[in-house]
């Protein structure tokens, strides 16, 4: 026997359950400050939902709010240089294979990573950093509002894709830099991915690379067992992540500016 009647008190039920679960969901507002497109993409690790289709289009100035529910946990990044009108559509960085709407697949290095990892509630803190672990090819910043100088991960002192060693470079047709790999996907060697016999924060020390990494990053992981760890743990339900935060050389002042006026 089908229900043909809908009953009041079913009606109720449903909007205050459903109004309980949308006050237990995490906010990510997601901001392109660039001068030119970016099109965020969003991967969850095994086990947790897929955001917003996994990826969209932001022109400059735009923003867009991203539901995640308690305990989710992913990574965003931004892919550059997209074209989805053609047979061979893509992106030139952060691809994940050629579609706008990645559906949970890991994008192509190198590209500068944000990765979450959700409390199971807001009273709770939730852990986030920013990675180079897989290179770099946007500056992000990622921030709490309100505003906590302590949950606070800034932009960049200065755009690696302009310091890049050509070992590193990741260039489009131009000849023109757009990514920057790290030592360990351009080399793929144990002494730069902290494999095997260098597993261990004791045998995996910094390189040369990794140093240019986090001196134009100072707040980004430069490599695995980067310390003191970047990985800042927060309680929050609202996180701001912002594709170019900043001029290049103005990281400080960003900082400061960010520690007077507590806004977004």
């Amino acid at each position: 026997m089908y229900l043909t009647t809908f009953s009041p008190l079913l009606a109720f039920f449903l909007f205050f359950t459903g109004a309980i679960g949308d006050a237990q969901m995490f906010t990510f507002l997601v901001r392109n400050k660039c001068s030119f497109p970016v099109w965020p993409a969003i991967a969850p690790n095994f086990g947790n939902p897929v955001l917003a289709d996994g990826g969209f289009l932001l022109e400059p100035g735009q923003v867009k709010q991203v539901k995640a529910p308690p305990k989710w946990n992913g990574r965003f990044w931004g892919r550059t240089g997209c074209n989805f009108e053609c047979a061979k559509s893509g992106c030139l960085t952060g691809d994940c294979q050629g579609l706008l709407s990645c559906n949970g697949s890991i994008g192509v290095p190198p590209a500068t990573l944000v990765e979450v990892s959700l409390s199971e509630d807001q009273s709770k803190p939730s852990f986030y950093d920013v990675s180079l672990v897989d290179g770099y090819n946007l500056p992000i910043s990622v921030v709490t509002k309100p505003y906590n100088s302590n949950c606070n991960i800034g932009g960049c002192k200065q755009s690696i894709n302009n310091a890049c060693p050509k070992e590193l470079q990741v260039t489009d047709a131009t000849g023109s830099v757009i990514a920057c790999k790290s030592a360990c996907l351009a080399f793929n060697l144990d002494l730069f991915c902290c494999r095997n016999h260098y597993g261990t924060p004791e045998t995996c020390k910094e390189s040369m690379y990794s140093k240019l990494f986090k001196e134009a990053c100072p707040s980004y992981f430069s490599y695995a067992f980067d310390s003191p760890s970047p990985l800042v743990n927060c309680c929050s339900n609202y996180y701001v992540i912002t594709f170019c935060p900043s001029k290049w050389g103005t990281w400080t002042n960003f900082t400061l500016k960010m520690n007077s006026s507590k806004q977004i």
